[in-house]
């Protein structure tokens, strides 16, 4: 879902037995052809060596007692309600810029932090007393994983259609439709997922960095020794970053203009510097904003900075010199003040979207191009063999419908393959079970499309189809990067659609709706079974049974279809311009993503291209470039150095998000985190990650109480309740 790419992490590797804070840079040996990573185990008698395979579980600790119970209803209820708290952050996050982040590290330790207390007290199971183990904090993150899914479809496909004026006016009246749709990508996702836990899990032993950094976390804050201590030190830090970043995002909506956004071009020009009006026209000032501090420290040094040079490229360089040369033009939303809106994305007339674009439309091209171009180029060097690991993983499904007639018989070994997983048949999903549920997710979202959308079944299949191949890219570069490329790869599902609807002469509000309903399905299964796999992964390390995460997936997959339905018409409600923004194209959510999903859709369909011949030629260009960049980087370039290449997949990003301050807080997060490293790497690993968390979900969630006083009448309204002193207008702040 996120669209920014961040930078290949360097694996911490948690000390399984003992966790003071301190970690060590994991260290490949590669010994006939098998990695292996060493780390040093500390205890009171000294140090000793210990000797991880990658891929294959955590040996059992003698010191942590025998886990009776790991899926249970107090951390099935748990994780739910920690995925509604990262998927609230996640819907407004990614309204705001299109960027999101996993609850799997979030779920894991504020899941222990709920339920550990609980455990030691002298309540009975039932009232969710009795032990607490890492197995069971597994199904804690793996239920707040998928409780907290398929928000993809509702920061991209689902309000371009909106915009589009393809649905009905709003989203309330289209609740069933929006359940329907988000039915059959979830749990189509979750069904598929098993085979694919099979081939790259267990066969392939992809390293997965993010689920394998959780099981580590998971495994040190159960640990024997200062394990508590760890754990205490880091929801300590994780709660006071979230309820104080909470409370300042709820007060800043009352003071926008004084604590949380700087419009120095704004306040310069009122002070009599006229012509630096143009700073705050082309959106160059300052937003405190809490949560892409943290995205930046989450990112990177190599994805933040790249993303800022993006910006400043096209909103610093290219927006002025369109406007000055005639290829771009703005809007005036001021009859007082000389103040220009570049940001529309709407248009009267056809020929105004080749002739007239604004800057922000114009810039939209190149952004898109550059990041579909970099993905797969990017895919296609990490993975050299990835087509041949399809036809393999097409392979290893060959038995499915024998296995289907054994209903379940895992104790089945067939002659064309070895049964290498450690987890025993009984405690595995069994093939009827999955494959059951695969095929009435299949009928059941052919029933919902055709007549809640009026799609034919073959339009439908092709779209699931379509989820299934862009899973196996996202597993497979998230499985070796910790970058899932889905949100930009999905888009060539709107190029396909687009030949489609163009061969059934379909009316163009048809198959625009087409499009975008096709993309959503392809997108939104592909993201859940991409994340739900590497859930897998982190109950496969910490030895967690695959059927009790089975069943958390299905349970959080339900609570994600209502949860996030529910946030999309909240926040529609609250805000109508991410539905239908004003002329000058001005709106506190700038969403991105469903700009590009809009303005894809639209040109695939039209009967004229509606791109600007510069702004083509341009992306082109940089699209090459990227290209180039990436082949020469693989082929010729020490990996070491791979960190000082430009990210071109944050660098169309840049073009594509119109609010420059996103990126300026990233860099600035990603700066002082690379130094927070350098000065105390010690501190570093023990707080970084729950400071960086708390942020993301601090103001997300206060986004979210926003549009809720906002819907109750009690929001920031003018000078009754709060100020604008410090705002160009209301709708530039907040």
């Amino acid at each position: 879902m996120a669209e920014i790419q961040k930078d290949p992490p360097a694996i911490r590797h948690r000390n399984p037995a003992v966790d003071d804070g301190n970690y060590d840079l994991e260290e490949k040996h590669h010994h006939s052809g098998v990695d292996t990573v060493h780390q040093r185990e500390e205890s009171e008698v000294g140090i000793e060596e210990m000797q991880i395979t990658p891929g294959d579980p955590f040996p059992e600790d003698p010191d942590i007692p025998f886990e009776e119970h790991q899926l249970t209803v107090r951390a099935v209820f748990v994780g739910c309600c920690l995925g509604a708290v990262v998927g609230a952050s996640n819907i407004y996050l990614g309204l705001k810029t299109g960027f999101t982040f996993g609850p799997q590290l979030f779920g894991a330790i504020f899941g222990y932090a709920i339920l550990k207390p609980l455990s030691r007290s002298k309540l009975p199971r039932w009232l969710w007393g009795g032990s607490f183990g890492p197995k069971e904090n597994c199904t804690v993150q793996t239920a707040a994983t998928s409780a907290g899914g398929i928000g993809i479809l509702f920061v991209s496909a689902v309000p371009a259609m909106y915009r589009m004026e393809l649905l009905s006016y709003m989203p309330a009246s289209d609740f069933g439709k929006l359940i329907s749709l988000t039915v059959s990508c979830g749990f189509f996702g979750v069904f598929f997922v098993i085979p694919l836990r099979r081939y790259y899990i267990i066969k392939q032993k992809l390293v997965f960095p993010t689920p394998t950094a959780t099981a580590f976390t998971i495994r040190a804050l159960h640990a024997s020794k200062n394990g508590a201590a760890t754990a205490a030190k880091k929801t300590r830090s994780l709660g006071i970053t979230f309820i104080a970043t909470f409370t300042y995002k709820i007060a800043a909506g009352y003071l926008p203009g004084i604590i949380y956004d700087w419009h120095i071009g704004w306040t310069l020009y009122r002070l009599g510097w006229n012509s630096i009006i143009s700073l705050e026209n082309y959106g160059w000032f300052i937003e405190f904003t809490p949560a892409f501090y943290g995205a930046g420290m989450l990112s990177g040094m190599n994805a933040s900075w790249s993303f800022m040079g993006g910006a400043v490229l096209a909103w610093g360089i290219l927006a002025p010199a369109l406007v000055s040369t005639g290829k771009a033009v703005g809007v005036s939303i001021s009859d007082e003040f000389p103040l220009m809106s570049y940001q529309a994305l709407k248009f009267k007339n056809t020929d105004d979207y080749i002739y007239k674009p604004s800057p922000r439309y114009w810039l939209l091209w190149p952004g898109v191009l550059i990041m579909l171009c970099y993905s797969f180029a990017e895919l296609a060097m990490s993975s050299k063999s990835g087509i041949i690991q399809l036809g393999r993983l097409f392979t290893n499904m060959r038995g499915a419908w024998t296995r289907w007639r054994n209903r379940g018989d895992n104790t089945v070994i067939y002659a064309d393959e070895v049964d290498n997983d450690p987890s025993r048949p009984e405690d595995r999903v069994p093939n009827w079970a999955w494959m059951t549920g695969l095929t009435l997710s299949i009928i059941m979202s052919c029933a919902l499309c055709a007549t809640q959308f009026e799609m034919n079944v073959g339009e439908v299949i092709l779209a699931l189809v379509l989820g299934f191949v862009f899973s196996f890219i996202g597993v497979q570069s998230s499985g070796d990067t910790d970058i899932n490329p889905i949100s930009t790869v999905a888009k060539a599902s709107q190029l396909i659609f687009g030949g489609v609807t163009k061969g059934t002469g379909a009316s163009i509000p048809a198959a625009q709706q087409i499009n975008l309903l096709g993309g959503a399905l392809a997108a939104g299964s592909a993201a859940q079974a991409s994340d739900m796999t590497g859930d897998l992964k982190t109950g496969h390390l910490l030895g967690a049974k695959p059927k009790n995460q089975f069943v958390a997936q299905l349970v959080g997959s339900v609570v994600a279809v209502f949860l996030n339905v529910g946030l999309f018409v909240l926040f529609t409600k609250a805000s109508p311009c991410i539905l239908y923004p004003p002329e000058s194209g001005i709106c506190t959510y700038g969403a991105p993503s469903v700009s590009a999903w809009a303005a894809v859709a639209t040109a695939v369909t039209a009967p004229k291209l509606p791109i600007p011949p510069s702004s083509g030629y341009t992306a082109i260009g940089l699209a090459i470039a990227a290209v180039i960049t990436v082949v020469v980087k693989h082929l010729w370039i020490p990996r070491k150095f791979w960190v000082y290449i430009p990210n071109w997949n944050a660098i169309g990003l840049g073009f594509v998000v119109p609010q420059v301050y996103y990126p300026i807080a990233m860099a600035f997060g990603a700066t002082m985190n690379f130094l927070w490293e350098k000065r105390n790497p010690k501190g570093f690993d023990m707080y970084c990650f729950p400071v960086a968390a708390g942020l993301l979900a601090g103001e997300g969630l206060g986004g979210v109480l926003q549009a809720l006083l906002e819907v109750a009448g009690a929001g920031a309204d003018g000078i009754e309740r709060g100020t604008w002193v410090g705002c160009p207008g209301n709708e530039f702040c907040g």
